[in-house]
């Protein structure tokens, strides 16, 4: 029984390049399930960013149309006022005016809030 059981002995080379193998894998399963965590972090990171940057360009769109609309309705009741068609004329040319420079600023600022929140969702930018 003896001789049977020297016959089945794992020689120490071999438990040593078993031993290694382990190792190996476990380091390389180590690595990847980090670099996993570390994706999803970067992904939740970049979804959060994105969704409050959303939250910000809708807020604006609702400040910039209630400003259109309250412009619009001023402008009605001017040009009810109006004693006569060159008034109201003059009333138009000016709301276009108004209108036409706030549009202008209010898409530079559309402008700005899209390039910062196309910056923050980059999982490489630092917020």
């Amino acid at each position: 029984m003896a001789e049977m059981k020297a016959a089945y002995e794992v020689p120490p080379e071999m438990r040593e390049f078993a031993e290694k193998s382990v190792d190996q894998a476990r380091k390389a399963i180590d690595g990847f399930l980090g670099a996993a965590r570390k994706t999803a972090d970067t992904i939740e990171s970049s979804a959060t960013r994105v969704q409050e940057s959303g939250k910000e360009v809708a807020t604006r769109t609702f400040d910039y149309a209630e400003q259109n609309i309250a412009a619009a309705f001023d402008l009605a009741q001017r040009l009810v006022r109006a004693k006569d068609v060159q008034e109201a004329m003059q009333i138009q040319a000016e709301f276009v005016r108004s209108q036409f420079a706030s549009m202008q600023n209010q898409m530079k600022e559309f402008g700005s809030v899209a390039q910062s929140a196309m910056n923050k969702a980059r999982p490489d930018q630092k917020q």
